[in-house]
C-alpha cells in the first residue's frame, strides 16, 4: 500500500514537472526569431503558408508574390491549439523548417528514427555493464594494490575525457587507419545484421567507454565498503571461500546502488548519443533532435524534447521504485 501511493505521488509529481518543463520549452522557442530556410529552388512562401496553418502566424502580408509581413499569433493561443491538436486528433504536428522533412508527420518521423538511437544505447549498455561490473569487482578484490591503482588510473581517464574525444580517436585510428570498421553507419533498415552491427560499433563503443567507467567506479566504491563489514568476516568463519562469500553476500548488498546505476547510466548514454549520432551518420533521433533546434521548428523541436524530458522524469522513478525490490528492508513511502 505504501508503495502504490508512493508511486502514484511520483507520477502526480512528473506530470506536473514535465508540463513545466514544456511550457517552458514552448514559450522560449516561440520568442526567437523565426527562421525560414531559403534552400536552393524551394519557395519561402510555402514555409509562412505552413506556419499560418498551423496557426503560428496570422495576416500574411505580400508584396510582389512574396511574404514581407506577418504577425504573431499569442503565444497562449499557440499553446492552446497545439495541446487540441494533440489531445483530439493526435497531431503532434508536421516538418516546416527542416528542409528533409517538411509536411512530414512528426510522429512518422521519429518512429522512423527511433530503431537505430535504441540500438546503439542498448549494444552500449549490454558491452559496458559486463565489463564495468568486472572491472569494479576486480579492483574492490584488489584494493590497494597495483592492480587497483591501474584501474583507478583509466577510470579516472575516461570520466575525464569527453566521449566526442574517444570519438575521434576511434574514428581516426580504427576506421581510418587499421581499416577494421567503416567511418561511417551503413544505410538502410536492416539493423540486425552482422554488417549493420559493425557499422555502428565505433559509435557503440565511443559511447560505452564513459559508461564502463562509471559502472566499474561504483562497483568499486560499494563492494571494497561491503567486504569490510562484519558479516563477511562471519562467512568467512562458517567455511565459505572468498569467492562464494563475495557472490553470495557482498555482491547481492551491493547491487542496492550499483543497479540504479546502471538504470542512471543509461539515461546519461542516451543524451550523450546526441553529438555521436552525428559524428558516425547515424539516422537516430539525437540527429534529428539537432536539425529541429537548428532550424528552430516548433513541432519537431517539441515533441524530441518532451521525450528526452520524458525518459529522464520515467527513469527517475523506475531508479527510486527499484529500491524496494532490490532490498526488501526499503520500503517506499512508509513512514
Amino acid at each position: 500500500m505504501y508503495m502504490f501511493k508512493y508511486v502514484l505521488k511520483r507520477l502526480g509529481l512528473m506530470i506536473m514537472t514535465f508540463s513545466i518543463i514544456m511550457l517552458i520549452c514552448f514559450v522560449l522557442i516561440k520568442l526567437l526569431p523565426l527562421s525560414v530556410p531559403r534552400a536552393l529552388g524551394e519557395d519561402p512562401n510555402l514555409s509562412y503558408l505552413r506556419l499560418e496553418g498551423r496557426g503560428y502566424i496570422t495576416n500574411l502580408v505580400w508584396k510582389n508574390g512574396n511574404v514581407v509581413g506577418y504577425d504573431r499569433v499569442p503565444i497562449l493561443t499557440q499553446l492552446w491549439n497545439y495541446l487540441v491538436r494533440i489531445f483530439t486528433s493526435g497531431d503532434f504536428g508536421v516538418g516546416i523548417t527542416i528542409s528533409e522533412y517538411k509536411n512530414a508527420g512528426v510522429w512518422d518521423v521519429f518512429i522512423e528514427k527511433l530503431p537505430p538511437t535504441i540500438l546503439i544505447n542498448i549494444y552500449s549498455t549490454l558491452i559496458g555493464v559486463p565489463i564495468g561490473l568486472g572491472l569494479g569487482i576486480f579492483a574492490a578484490l584488489k584494493k590497494n594494490k597495483w592492480q587497483d591503482q591501474v584501474i583507478n588510473v583509466i577510470i579516472i581517464l575516461l570520466v575525464s575525457v569527453p566521449s566526442i574525444v574517444f570519438a575521434l580517436v576511434i574514428q581516426y585510428v580504427f576506421c581510418f587507419k587499421l581499416d577494421w570498421f567503416p567511418l561511417l553507419m551503413e544505410s538502410g533498415t536492416d539493423y540486425f545484421s552482422l554488417a549493420m552491427f559493425k557499422s555502428m560499433f565505433p559509435a557503440v563503443f565511443s559511447l560505452c567507454l564513459g559508461s564502463i567507467a562509471g559502472y566499474a567506479r561504483f562497483t568499486r566504491a560499494e563492494l571494497s565498503e561491503v567486504l569490510t563489514n562484519d558479516y563477511m568476516l562471519l562467512a568467512r568463519t562458517k567455511g565459505l571461500t572468498r569467492g562464494q562469500a563475495t557472490l553470495r553476500h557482498a555482491m547481492r548488498n551491493s547491487m542496492v546502488v550499483i543497479f540504479p546505476s546502471i538504470l542512471s547510466e543509461f539515461i546519461a548514454v542516451l543524451s550523450g548519443s546526441l553529438i555521436i549520432e552525428r559524428m558516425f551518420s547515424i539516422p537516430g533521433v539525437g540527429g534529428l533532435y539537432l536539425d529541429a533546434i537548428n532550424s528552430k521548428d516548433y513541432d519537431f523541436f517539441m515533441f524530441l524534447s518532451g521525450f528526452y524530458c520524458l525518459v529522464g522524469l520515467l527513469a527517475g522513478i523506475i531508479v527510486d521504485i527499484s529500491y524496494g525490490f532490490i532490498d526488501p528492508r526499503i520500503r517506499m513511502g512508509a513512514k
